[in-house]
């Protein structure tokens, strides 16, 4: 999640008055490059604080003697704030504005960042989980404030694209953070491992162990703090803002529709797959028949799967103006396919990175999925919005039942068929939705 951006509000805010030449009251936009630059540090930063996760995975596993659905937990709880928090997040924004919200998310962030101090002074897995879930209940609160700005700061024509620009930032994040994560948390110095100990010693082991996770999330911690500064400076930079009343979950009735209902099925699968791979990334490039790499190597290779989404994204900003968004959802689904198949029928470096690959494929699914499942709702985009938010929960499914599957069959090769079979229904959505709704 990645982090995978979500647009609860899109729709239903506006931060600037409607043209009255536009007889639907269609926002014209808010051209101020000052708060674009903002927006885009809060995807770097939501984006990079995601992608942590996928180094903490392998490092509490060690400590707490996980097995892989164990592991996972780690996801669920992270991604389950998008089901808890998602909906009354948009509200919380729509009640104190897009600049509060944001401060109010950047907060709970640094709130959960700090938690996992008394996570490990007790050495409690389930703490950790729960700052996780802290962590990412304010990680969903910024979201929500980021996706309607984006959309805003610009051209209405131009927003797809730009959401897709946007998130290239977010890659960025998913890139860097991993990297300076393996380098602070992982590759421990120590000569003895927590399967190995029990009692006094493991509490104790444990507890020396986790300062390294607890040092970088501290230091995340301050850093949200003068962020979280910075943007109540532009607390008043909206004063036009208004919003829509909240729909609440009226839009389930949207669900029945083939083409948005069968969308956020795509985004659920979409999300639990990218999670899944890039939550076994590490494990998976330490097999003795892929990599062979020690743990800190491992660890820093995620930032190639993320890098490639990065890419992917800058890349398709500007494909998604000349290519059918359909077409070319169909086209990155079949790669992803196909470079999981490769990945797992060979081995060495060939299998290890064509399974990194993956995350250019993964680049421009989200903005193009949602913007097919979004088309033709006019003025239920809002409540469209709020149910594909929940349907981010796949973030926290699909990683536990890939866990549970590589734990049953003792093979990560045969875990990856899982996400292997949520891309095979996105390929199949994209031909579904090739063409536009007016066609």
């Amino acid at each position: 999640m990645a982090m995978t951006p979500i647009d609860p509000a899109a729709g239903a805010a506006r931060a600037y008055p409607a043209d009255p030449g536009d007889g639907d009251a269609t926002a014209q936009g808010v051209h101020a490059p000052d708060l674009q630059i903002f927006v885009f540090a809060l995807f770097f930063i939501f984006g990079g604080i995601t992608s942590l996760n996928d180094v903490i995975i392998p490092k509490l596993k060690e400590l707490f003697t996980l097995n892989y659905t164990q592991a996972m937990l780690i996801q669920f709880c992270f991604f389950t704030a998008y089901l808890v928090i998602g909906i009354p997040g948009a509200k919380l924004v729509k009640k104190i504005g897009y600049m509060r919200g944001a401060v109010a998310g950047l907060v709970i962030m640094m709130i959960g960042c700090l938690l996992f101090v008394p996570a490990s002074q007790n050495a409690v897995y389930a703490l950790f989980l729960l700052a996780l879930f802290v962590l990412a209940s304010g990680v969903v609160i910024v979201q929500v404030v980021a996706n309607p700005l984006i959309s805003m700061l610009g051209a209405p024509r131009t927003a797809h694209s730009r959401l897709t620009f946007a998130q290239a930032f977010n890659s960025l994040g998913t890139t860097i953070f991993p990297v300076l994560g393996a380098i602070l948390i992982l590759g421990s110095l120590a000569s003895v491992s927590a399967d190995q100990l029990s009692g006094a010693a493991l509490d104790a082991y444990r507890t020396a162990e986790s300062q390294a996770i607890v040092r970088g999330y501290v230091g995340i911690a301050v850093a949200l703090f003068v962020v979280a500064g910075a943007v109540w400076l532009f607390r008043n930079r909206l004063p036009q803002e208004r919003h829509e009343p909240s729909s609440g979950l009226a839009g389930l009735d949207l669900l029945g529709r083939g083409r948005f209902g069968w969308g956020a099925l795509c985004i659920f699968l979409y999300v639990g797959a990218e999670v899944s791979i890039g939550s076994l990334v590490v494990s998976y490039v330490m097999q003795s028949s892929v990599l062979a790499l020690p743990e800190q190597a491992a660890g820093k290779l995620i930032g190639f799967y993320w890098g490639g989404a990065m890419v992917g994204r800058f890349v398709g900003s500007v494909l998604l103006r000349i290519v059918s968004p359909g077409k070319l959802l169909v086209a990155v689904a079949f790669g992803a396919i196909a470079l999981i198949l490769l990945s797992t029928n060979t081995t060495g470096a060939v299998s290890g990175y064509s399974l990194l690959a993956i995350g250019l494929m993964n680049s421009i699914m989200f903005p193009t999925i949602f913007s097919l499942a979004s088309e033709g709702l006019g003025r239920r985009a809002a409540d469209g919005s709020g149910i594909i938010n929940v349907a981010i929960f796949g973030g926290a499914v699909v990683p536990l039942a890939t866990g549970a599957l590589a734990d049953m069959s003792g093979s990560l090769a045969i875990a990856l068929t899982l996400p292997a079979l949520c891309y095979a229904v996105i390929l199949f959505y994209g031909v579904y939705a090739r063409r536009p709704v007016n066609e």
